[in-house]
């Protein structure tokens, strides 16, 4: 793909994100970001967030930019976490924004209980990761933490209730169905 995204809103807004040619690398397209930032609501002031498959960090650096206190980028591949470390220098958000290397879902596993606020999911599609990355991010949510789910196809609440989530919304936007979730009581 190759190009460049911009962050939506927050202290960021408007600043240009590079896309690397990457097979398989598909950052969230502007509007659908947009649309779950609104979601959310306008300030996330103090969240602590975990954006399991970075990639170009769109979503996790769109967080930061809206105010969370904490956000953790965790990226597999050695030159997207470069640029994602490059990306953090140029903001100077070092002490908001922290670049992790390693499995997603290892991660998420590796969390507290009830430890963050906002969980972004957004793997690659062709890898099948959905069900493992759901599962292992529901205990680390805060009961009031929502998830962001982006997937090829729509989740429903009969695959979602048995992984201890609620439905809260759903956007089809071309081939990406995007979906926030609210862990159960």
């Amino acid at each position: 793909m190759g190009g460049e995204i911009r962050i939506i809103g927050g202290q960021w807004k408007r600043t240009r994100l590079a896309v690397p040619d990457k097979p398989g690398l598909r950052p969230t397209p502007d509007r659908v970001r947009e649309t779950l930032f609104n979601w959310l609501g306008p300030s996330l002031e103090g969240w602590t967030c975990v954006d399991a498959f970075a990639g170009t960090g769109a979503l996790g650096l769109e967080a930061a930019s809206r105010g969370a206190k904490s956000v953790q980028l965790v990226e597999q591949d050695a030159g997207l976490v470069q640029a994602l470390q490059s990306t953090v220098q140029r903001l100077k958000a070092a002490d908001q924004v922290t670049v992790r290397r390693g499995d997603g879902i290892a991660w998420l596993k590796g969390l507290p209980a009830a430890s963050v606020d906002l969980v972004l999911l957004d793997p690659p599609f062709d890898a099948n990761l959905f069900e493992a990355a759901l599962t292992v991010a529901q205990p680390c949510l805060r009961t009031t933490g929502w998830l962001y789910l982006e997937a090829p196809s729509a989740w429903g609440a009969d695959a979602l209730a048995p992984l201890g989530y609620d439905l809260h919304r759903h956007l089809k936007a071309g081939a990406v169905h995007a979906h926030v979730l609210h862990p159960l009581a």
